[in-house]
């Protein structure tokens, strides 16, 4: 295997002295493997095998589990700290549990590549989570496909354009919409025209994609919840806590990124 850009989504302990990790490759997307010897003192991997941090790696084997034979890295680590760094916790979380295993993604690689830098400037982190979420979802063709069933609980049900007026919930089976029974409830539709042409990052339109983008990762999550997503919901509590005034700012701003 040549050397391929790849970043390490995630690392846990393996044995005494390896890793097991997920990596984001440009060519080959989710690899599994082997990092062995990269937690002996003195290795010369172990500093470069970080998250956050552009790599080139090599690799062995024909099974799903590969062994690692050349980490090293490409460019200095990407430095987060507080709301930044769980944010890329999450996006590293998000695509290692969504991925499948070695299925190319070569336009997802270069959203999250871009995407690292932003997080460390809050007015940023949620737009740019929403583009690499949508584009996730694209890779996988999971994507919502904004017309309306004309009913929700028929298998056969002829499709509708949406009405800006008209309020409405999404469909996760289909990836489909459907009329709100409430006026209170769901997304206009007129919202939902923009989100169709790839408004995704309009801060206006901030809290119905981060809605309507969680609604369709649903499926791909499952139902273990993301420990990243408890960790900032965690972090904002004792924030709160802590200056009760600015509870109102912090739910508005960063607390949208995720």
């Amino acid at each position: 295997m040549s050397l391929q850009p790849a970043y390490l989504l995630h690392r846990r302990p393996y044995r005494e002295t390896s890793a097991l990790v997920d990596l984001l490759t440009l060519e080959h997307g989710l690899v599994r493997g082997v990092a062995r010897g990269v937690s002996r003192p003195g290795s010369r991997t172990r500093s470069a095998l970080q998250p956050f941090t552009p790599l080139h790696v090599s690799w062995r084997g024909k099974g799903e589990l590969k062994t690692l034979t050349l980490i090293e890295a490409a460019g200095p680590a990407v430095l987060l700290a507080g709301e930044g760094l769980l944010c890329g916790l999450y996006a590293n979380e998000l695509l290692s549990r969504c991925l499948p295993r070695e299925l190319a993604v070569e336009a997802l690689f270069a959203h999250y590549g871009a995407l690292l830098p932003e997080l460390a400037a809050p007015a940023q982190r949620a737009a740019k989570l929403r583009r690499l979420e949508i584009t996730l979802l694209e890779a996988l063709d999971a994507d919502p496909v904004f017309s309306v069933l004309q009913d929700a609980n028929t298998a056969s049900s002829t499709l509708a354009t949406l009405h800006p007026q008209q309020r409405y919930l999404y469909d996760i089976g289909s990836r489909h919409f459907f009329a709100a029974p409430h006026p209170q409830q769901g997304v206009d539709g007129r919202t939902l025209k923009l989100l169709a042409q790839g408004d995704w990052e309009v801060p206006g339109l901030a809290r119905q994609s981060k809605w309507l983008l969680r609604q369709a990762l649903l499926p791909l999550v499952g139902d273990r919840p993301l420990r990243s997503r408890a960790l900032m919901q965690s972090l904002l509590e004792k924030r709160r806590q802590r200056t009760p005034i600015s509870h109102q700012a912090v739910r508005n701003n960063d607390h949208e990124s995720l």
